[in-house]
């Protein structure tokens, strides 16, 4: 992704702060503040989502099945039937 040069007007000791807390983390203060920039647009979202849930797989893999005998409208029709009954 390509970056973008810019001047912003900020508080001098806001900035202070900021600089320290990018020295005590080791980090250059334009990564800092992309950080926190993307913090506050919700982009670091799906990444923070995927560290905590770590590596997954979101495909379900199935294979069909048959009913031995009929039709699956049937066999459907005959389960919702026993649900509104036991439900009575």
């Amino acid at each position: 992704m390509a970056r973008k040069k810019t001047s912003i007007f900020i508080n001098e000791d806001l900035w202070k702060k900021i600089k320290e807390v990018a020295s005590k983390k080791d980090i250059e203060i334009s990564l800092l503040l992309e950080d926190m920039i993307k913090e506050e647009l919700g982009e670091n979202i799906e990444a923070a989502l995927r560290e905590i849930a770590g590596s997954f797989n979101d495909e379900l893999d199935f294979e069909p099945i048959k009913p031995k005998e009929g039709f699956v409208s049937n066999l459907v029709r005959e389960m919702r039937d026993e649900r509104a009954n036991s439900l009575s």
